[in-house]
């Protein structure tokens, strides 16, 4: 664990579901992929891709003056995103515990669209793939083993890292993509929440 993942403040999905009902929700940032987004995300959260909020974060700041809750799929990318944004100089980050995974499993509500597998699943399939595929190539053509190796290689490195390079690729393919996030558009809903 680094020392700013001991340093991520966090939010129970119990105590941030009381919040929402007694109509004192923080923003709720949610930092996956559009099409993450629309298969499912928290009613009223804003969805500002990782990527996106990297690049646009000194311009989110200013509209970001109150609590924020930063959402991802289990909270590996939330927690990049609190990282980024408490470099800039914004306060009162938390990430969510566990995720949209976590938020699900409590019951709490949440909006639904098209389902789609979750980046992690898509990593899983691509890496097991090339493993199998490396493999059983390997028996025909020597040192094609060499290629599955290097995908182990690179999810270990992911793993300790927690970052990863086959799923910011993943997530540029159209089906993962959605409808592209405008960052106009997001802050001029920020603007407008009450």
């Amino acid at each position: 664990m680094t020392e700013n993942a001991a340093q991520t403040s966090s939010i129970a999905p119990a105590v941030l579901h009381r919040l929402v009902e007694e109509d004192r929700a923080p923003r709720v940032l949610d930092v996956r992929t559009p099409g993450e987004f629309r298969t499912v995300h928290i009613p009223g959260a804003y969805n500002v891709p990782l990527d996106t909020l990297r690049e646009h974060r000194a311009e989110l700041l200013t509209h970001l003056d109150e609590d924020v809750v930063l959402v991802c799929r289990s909270g590996a990318r939330a927690a990049q995103a609190e990282q980024a944004l408490a470099e800039a100089g914004l306060p009162n980050l938390r990430v969510l515990q566990g995720g949209m995974n976590a938020w699900e499993m409590t019951g709490a509500p949440a909006n639904r669209g098209a389902d789609r597998w979750d980046m992690e699943r898509q990593v899983r399939l691509v890496a097991g793939s090339i493993v199998l595929a490396t493999g059983l190539v390997g028996v025909f053509v020597p040192g094609a083993h060499l290629i599955g190796t290097a995908v182990g290689a690179g999810l270990t490195y992911a793993a300790l890292s927690n970052s990863c390079a086959m799923g910011v690729l993943l997530s540029k393919l159209p089906y993962n993509k959605g409808p592209r996030v405008d960052i106009r558009t997001v802050i001029t809903e920020l603007r407008g929440k009450p």
